[in-house]
């Protein structure tokens, strides 16, 4: 088998969710430290760390367990979910059609393809565009249309061109993140308040779902950016590379997040701005700079795949650079919602989509983990394309199920408050936001069940499987 020199980062990737074949297969799995560092290096995650002290009442050093355990689960899922690109060399949501057929796979795609392309897209193009107008002190549409055309720009390109922004704004945002850290923790307020010992169950538990949604909010990306690794690839590093980029970066910018909240900032400052306060000038100043990077570092991921999740829906479009056509429309959509977001509250909107995340990865991950379970050692390929026309009702019926079980009975949002929470007390309830720990667990165990009573087909041995899985997306119609 032979591979071909890689395109030039700067060419348009052509095509959209079809299987990669050997002959274009590159890169290396330590790749993934970078591409899951860059998009994490961002203000969304600094604000998880945030609101544990500040709006739910945790002390710093129980808000840095709460977001430990969520980020050590939500990137172990990643970094599982990141070893199955290279074997089909498929995107993580036409993967997803083993566990929910065809048709049924159109509501996580869809899901996905609204919380990524447009709902992860304006939260951070909102944070980034903050960061920018109080940097420059331009009007703050202005620099969120700055924002929103370079991630358009990466998200066009595609992939190659993405990893490649990934891989050196890893290292300038890392370099600047690790001394706005220093320069937080080197603040006189923040060492007297480190001691300071908070802890209720229910902030607990609404920070590590918060952090949860956070890292977690990537895993339905992860095979999107191992698709092109060479099939031989090490499943254990790709996994280890993945998983360690997401945790630590999380974690780092999270706790810097949580001793933030011990400096009083002003009453009006936006979110950007209460972060940088209390910084030396020029650590504010390139922090904020930061953040604005940091935003078109993970929007670049978000619509690229974004436009992966709305071809994996089962959209057909015969046009050879469908994808990139795709990602525009979604950078138009997404500066719209933005804007608004802007003009309303912004620090609870980022709450809430926070843990809005995690009401349906759970439920999808608990799925797709016990399907891959299930069909350990067994061929795919044949369930994959779309002419197959493959059925799986138990995994719609079961992700269904526990979505709303779980959501209906545990929810603590402001526009929703779950029956038990509110039999508990509200939004003041002891036991916060259980919400994706009960739809992943449900999920998981429902699909067992449903697998056996449905009994949908199991391929041969994966030996049996073919290099390239044909008639995905409308890749053999497109030139």
């Amino acid at each position: 088998m032979t591979t071909t020199a890689p395109p030039r980062p700067t060419s348009i990737e052509p095509g959209g969710i079809e299987s990669i074949p050997a002959d274009k297969r590159h890169g290396s799995p330590w790749q993934l430290l970078a591409t899951w560092s860059a998009p994490n290096l961002e203000f969304a995650t600094v604000f998880v760390g945030f609101i544990g002290v500040a709006y739910f009442g945790l002390g710093f050093w129980q808000a840095i367990l709460a977001v430990v355990i969520g980020n050590a689960l939500g990137a172990t899922s990643h970094g599982i979910l990141s070893t199955w690109g290279p074997r089909e060399g498929l995107a993580q949501l036409v993967l997803s059609r083993t566990a929910f057929g065809l048709r049924g796979n159109i509501l996580p795609a869809a899901i996905n393809t609204i919380m990524a392309g447009l709902g992860w897209f304006a939260v951070n193009s909102v944070s980034g565009a903050f960061a920018l107008a109080t940097l420059t002190h331009m009007p703050i549409w202005l620099a969120l249309l700055i924002i929103v055309v370079l991630e358009v720009l990466l998200a066009f390109v595609g992939h190659d061109l993405v990893q490649v922004f990934e891989r050196y704004a890893s290292i300038v945002l890392g370099v600047v993140f690790i001394i706005a850290t220093i320069a937080i923790f080197a603040n006189p307020v923040v060492g007297p308040a480190l001691g300071h010992s908070a802890f209720t169950f229910g902030g607990f538990t609404l920070t590590a779902a918060a952090a949860f949604g956070y890292a977690a909010g990537w895993n339905p990306y992860a095979s999107d950016y191992t698709r092109y690794l060479p099939k031989t690839v090490s499943r254990a590093k790709t996994g280890w590379a993945a998983a360690l980029g997401n945790f630590v970066s999380c974690t780092v910018l999270m706790a810097a997040g949580a001793a933030s909240a011990l400096i009083v900032a002003p009453k009006n400052a936006s979110p950007t701005d209460a972060f940088v306060h209390g910084m030396p000038g020029w650590v504010a100043a390139i922090t904020l700079l930061a953040i604005a990077v940091g935003a078109i570092a993970a929007n670049a991921l978000n619509i690229y795949s974004g436009s992966m999740s709305f071809l994996a829906a089962g959209i057909r479009i015969r046009f050879s650079l469908r994808r990139a056509i795709i990602a525009i429309g979604f950078g138009i959509l997404g500066f719209l919602i933005a804007l608004v977001s802007i003009l309303t509250d912004v620090t609870s909107n980022y709450e809430n989509f926070l843990l809005v995340i995690a009401y349906w990865i759970a439920p999808w991950l608990g799925v797709v983990l016990v399907d891959r379970l299930l069909r350990r050692g067994t061929a795919i390929a044949a369930f994959i394309p779309d002419r197959a026309k493959y059925r799986n009702p138990a995994g719609i019926i079961a992700f269904v199920i526990a979505a709303v079980v779980s959501i209906v009975l545990f929810s603590n949002q402001v526009l929703f408050t779950g029956l038990v929470v509110t039999a508990t007390g509200g939004a003041s309830s002891p036991i916060g936001d259980l919400t994706p720990l009960v739809g992943f667990v449900l999920a998981g165990l429902l699909y067992l069940l449903f697998f056996r009573v449905f009994r949908p087909q199991v391929g041969g041995p994966v030996s049996e499987e073919p290099d390239v899985v044909i008639g995905v997306d409308a890749a053999d119609e497109a030139a």
